[in-house]
C-alpha cells in the first residue's frame, strides 16, 4: 500500500498564488478545469483521480467574489464526491470576513453562512491567513488554522524601510490596536492610534490621532485596505502632526474601487501589500504599491498539515529567523 499524496488545486481567484505555493512544495498543481456555461452557471471537471488523497484546494476571495466563492464550493464537493480522503480549503483572503457580526437590527452573519456553506460543501479542514476577527474560527464546526503575516512584515520593516528604529507604529482604527501593538511591541518602537468617525461606510469624516508622531517616520499597519480612503486620510493626519513619511503596510489588498487614484493622489510614502489578493495589474499604474509574497507561509502551512505536523512550531520557527 502507498501513503496518500498531497494533491493541490487552484480555482480561478489567485493561479498565480497557487502556483507559487505548489512551487515551493515541489509540486505540479493538479488538473481541474472550471468553466461557466452561457447562462453563467459554473462548472468544474476535477482532471485525475483524487480517491484516498489529501487535497488542498487554494482559492482567495477577491475579484468575482461571489463566482469565486461558488467555484471552491464547487471543487470542495467534487472532490468530496470522488472520495478524497481530506479535504483542506486554503483561503487566503476568507470571503465575507467584514460581516461576523449582528451590529444592527436584522443584520445578517454572513461570515457564518460562508462558514456552513464550506463544511456543508464537504471541507474537512480550512487554512486562512489574517482573519478580520479571530472569532470566525468559532463558525466553523471543523478546524480552522488561522496563519499571520506578521513575521514577513517585521522581515520587510526591517529590510526594506530606511529608518526604521525612528518609527512608530500606527493604528488607522481602533479594531487594529491588538496587531499594531504587537508589532511595536516585536520592534521596540512606539505605538499610535488614530481613532475615526464615520457618517457612512467607507468614508471617514474626522480623524484624531493619540501619540506622538512628530518628526517620526510613521508605518500605518492594517488588516485590509479596500478603497484607500481610511490610509489616505490618516497618511494626512500624520503628516500635519509633524510625521516624516508614511508607510502603509497592509495584510489584504482589496484596492476596489478609485483606490489606485487615492493612494497616487496621497502623501504615502508605500502602500506595502501581501499577495493573498492578485495586484499585478494595479501595480502597473501605481509605482507606491509593494508586495510582500506569502506563499512560503501557505506551503509549510500545506506540508505540516499533510504530514501531521504542528503549525505552532511553525510560527516559532518564522519568529527565530526574524530575531
Amino acid at each position: 500500500m502507498t501513503t496518500n499524496s498531497i494533491k493541490i488545486f487552484a480555482g480561478n481567484s489567485h493561479i498565480e498564488l497557487a502556483k507559487f505555493v505548489a512551487r515551493r512544495l515541489g509540486l505540479e498543481l493538479s488538473k481541474v478545469v472550471v468553466l461557466k456555461y452561457s447562462n453563467q452557471e459554473t462548472s468544474v471537471t476535477i482532471g485525475e483521480s483524487v480517491r484516498d488523497e489529501d487535497v488542498f484546494i487554494i482559492q482567495s476571495g477577491c475579484g468575482e467574489i461571489n463566482d469565486n466563492l461558488m467555484e471552491l464550493l464547487i471543487m470542495i464537493n467534487a472532490c468530496k464526491s470522488a472520495s478524497a480522503r481530506r479535504i483542506t480549503a486554503v483561503i487566503p483572503c476568507f470571503p465575507y470576513a467584514r460581516q461576523d457580526k449582528k451590529d444592527k437590527s436584522r443584520a445578517p452573519i454572513t461570515a457564518k453562512l460562508v462558514a456552513n456553506m464550506l463544511t456543508v460543501a464537504g471541507a474537512n479542514h480550512v487554512i486562512t491567513l489574517d482573519l478580520h476577527a479571530s472569532q470566525i474560527q468559532g463558525f466553523f464546526n471543523v478546524p480552522v488554522d488561522n496563519l499571520y503575516s506578521e513575521p514577513s512584515m517585521l522581515k520587510y520593516i526591517k529590510a526594506s524601510i530606511p529608518d526604521w528604529k525612528n518609527s512608530v507604529i500606527v493604528s488607522p482604527d481602533a479594531g487594529g490596536a491588538k496587531r499594531a501593538t504587537s508589532i511595536a511591541d516585536r520592534l521596540n518602537l512606539d505605538f499610535a492610534l488614530i481613532h475615526k468617525e464615520r457618517k457612512k461606510a467607507n468614508e471617514v469624516s474626522n480623524m484624531v490621532l493619540v501619540g506622538d508622531v512628530s518628526g517620526k517616520m510613521v508605518i500605518l499597519v492594517d488588516d485590509m485596505a479596500d478603497t484607500c480612503g481610511t490610509l489616505a486620510y490618516a497618511a494626512s493626519t500624520l503628516k500635519e502632526k509633524g510625521a516624516l513619511k508614511v508607510y502603509a503596510i497592509v495584510a489584504h489588498g482589496i484596492l476596489s474601487g478609485k483606490a489606485i487614484d487615492v493612494i497616487n493622489e496621497s502623501c504615502l510614502e508605500r502602500v506595502v501589500v501581501t499577495n493573498t489578493i492578485p495586484h499585478e495589474e494595479k501595480k502597473k499604474i501605481c509605482p507606491k504599491i509593494d508586495t510582500i509574497d506569502i506563499s512560503s507561509t501557505l506551503a509549510e502551512a500545506i506540508r505540516r498539515t499533510h504530514n501531521g505536523e504542528s503549525l505552532q512550531e511553525q510560527n516559532y520557527f518564522l519568529w527565530h529567523n526574524i530575531f
